[in-house]
């Protein structure tokens, strides 16, 4: 099993930064048919998500973003696809 562990600190605050995780989660669900749970925090909001092979959690807080995926054996050879492919996404949208 691959794991993914991507962190981005911000200066947005947690308002801005929940905006941006719950557009986050919206982009998972329609691009790559994830199943998304967002749950608000006072201090820190989390997103799970899961399709088959792939599970994980983003946490928001006031100055940062920090993302856990668990990848199953057969997804985790696509592991650095993956990764550069949520860089690439959570950095457009900060």
């Amino acid at each position: 099993m691959a794991n993914l562990h991507i962190v981005r600190e911000h200066t947005l605050g947690l308002v801005k930064a929940r905006k941006i995780a719950f557009k986050w989660a919206e982009q998972a669900e329609a691009e790559f048919g994830m199943d998304c749970i967002y749950t608000e925090g006072d201090e820190v909001d989390e997103v799970t998500f899961s399709r088959s092979g792939v599970k994980g959690a983003l946490e928001v807080d006031a100055s940062r973003f920090e993302l856990r995926v668990q990848l199953g054996f057969l997804v985790g050879a696509f592991k650095h696809h993956i990764e550069a492919e949520i860089v690439k996404n959570l950095d457009v949208l900060l």
